[in-house]
């Protein structure tokens, strides 16, 4: 069923054909008839509502479904939908009470055939858990707080230093102005990372997130990003490569492998110690390739371990958005792989992840 349908309702509720499909649906339907019987009361409707389809079908909907205003009032009693306006094709989503006092999030449709102005023929109610609702505007507050906070630091830096520089360029020596531009240059690829970090959470989220597969060396891929972490200042005995032989051909993002293996190296650099070490093996039958990252540090502690690839998890160590992890799990998953952490070999974590090799055409 479309989500066109599932947010119309009114062919889902003149179409007979169509009324098994309600099942299907993530939000509580029920509808109602003419004479106000409930002929449809689909299952998320009897988790939202603690009523079982075998108790609902054949009743009456006010009885079923008794709702509330914030008030106390009984809802129907004021809408009247069978008797009120003739020219009313719905109510707009709307926050309500059932009788224990759980709110929900409540939107009403009349079904009115053949036209408007005439008497009602389906009554639909599409009922949302207001608490998920809730959760999922907290989650968004959180990452605007979180963004803003992120950008804040580095936009008032670059701000400073190039005020700075147009106001006085002429009292500073060469090497002050190099000192002061490479700090400026440094925070602007400080917010295009945070950019790149929040379009990366919105192709997540919406399911937008492609993947273009090419021929991809994960070893020679690791190699690389070790190497940048060396030219970067990180001394060369801090990293190991380990690669085992029998690997598939792997058809893979290769932008995004490389983003995965930065974002896994970069947060054992942070949060571990000791050596940071790289394994590259094959796994399942040699048709998959795993990837394991480890560290020397304290590790994690099982009861976080289910917590690390939420939104805005952060170690010990303040700093970051809190959003790499979740990055790269998404990544993993697109190319449907899987990831998990535990314990290194080591004693530290251990960060490792599954791809299918693919194929040139996936």
């Amino acid at each position: 069923m479309t989500s066109r349908t599932a947010l119309g309702w009114p062919e889902l509720a003149s179409v007979p054909g169509e009324l098994v499909m309600a099942d299907e649906l993530p939000d509580g339907l029920i509808v109602a008839d003419e004479t106000g019987q409930v002929i449809v009361f689909n299952a998320a409707a009897a988790r939202l509502t603690g009523v079982r389809p075998d108790e609902a079908l054949g009743k009456e909907l006010f009885d079923i479904l008794p709702l509330h205003d914030a008030d106390g009032r009984d809802w129907w009693s004021l809408t009247d939908p069978y008797h009120g306006l003739q020219t009313r094709t719905r109510h707009p989503e709307r926050p309500l009470f059932l009788a224990d006092g759980t709110e929900m999030l409540v939107h009403v449709r009349y079904v009115r055939e053949p036209r408007r102005r005439r008497d009602v023929r389906r009554l639909v109610v599409a009922l949302h858990d207001a608490s998920q609702r809730a959760r999922l505007e907290r989650s968004r507050a959180d990452l605007v707080s979180t963004v803003a906070h992120e950008l804040r630091s580095p936009l008032t830096s670059v701000k400073g230093f190039t005020a700075t520089l147009l106001s006085k360029w002429h009292r500073f020596t060469d090497d002050q102005k190099r000192v002061m531009l490479e700090t400026v240059n440094a925070d602007a690829d400080r917010v295009t990372r945070l950019i790149t970090e929040l379009l990366d959470v919105s192709r997540i989220e919406s399911g937008r997130l492609e993947v273009h597969r090419q021929l991809v060396d994960v070893p020679e891929r690791a190699r690389k990003i070790m190497a940048g972490r060396v030219a970067a200042g990180e001394p060369e005995d801090r990293f190991r490569l380990t690669v085992a032989g029998g690997l598939p051909e792997t058809w893979l993002d290769a932008d995004k492998v490389d983003q995965i293996l930065a974002n896994l190296i970069e947060n054992a650099v942070r949060h571990g110690a000791g050596t940071v070490t790289v394994v590259v093996e094959p796994a399942a039958g040699g048709d998959v390739v795993a990837v394991s990252v480890q560290d020397e540090g304290e590790g994690i502690a099982p009861d976080l371990a289910s917590r690390v690839f939420r939104q805005f998890w952060r170690g010990k160590r303040r700093g970051g958005t809190g959003l790499g992890l979740y990055i790269v799990k998404g990544l993993v998953e697109a190319h449907g792989g899987t990831i998990s952490v535990g314990r290194a070999p080591g004693g530290g974590a251990e960060f490792r992840f599954t791809m299918p090799a693919g194929t040139p055409l996936a």
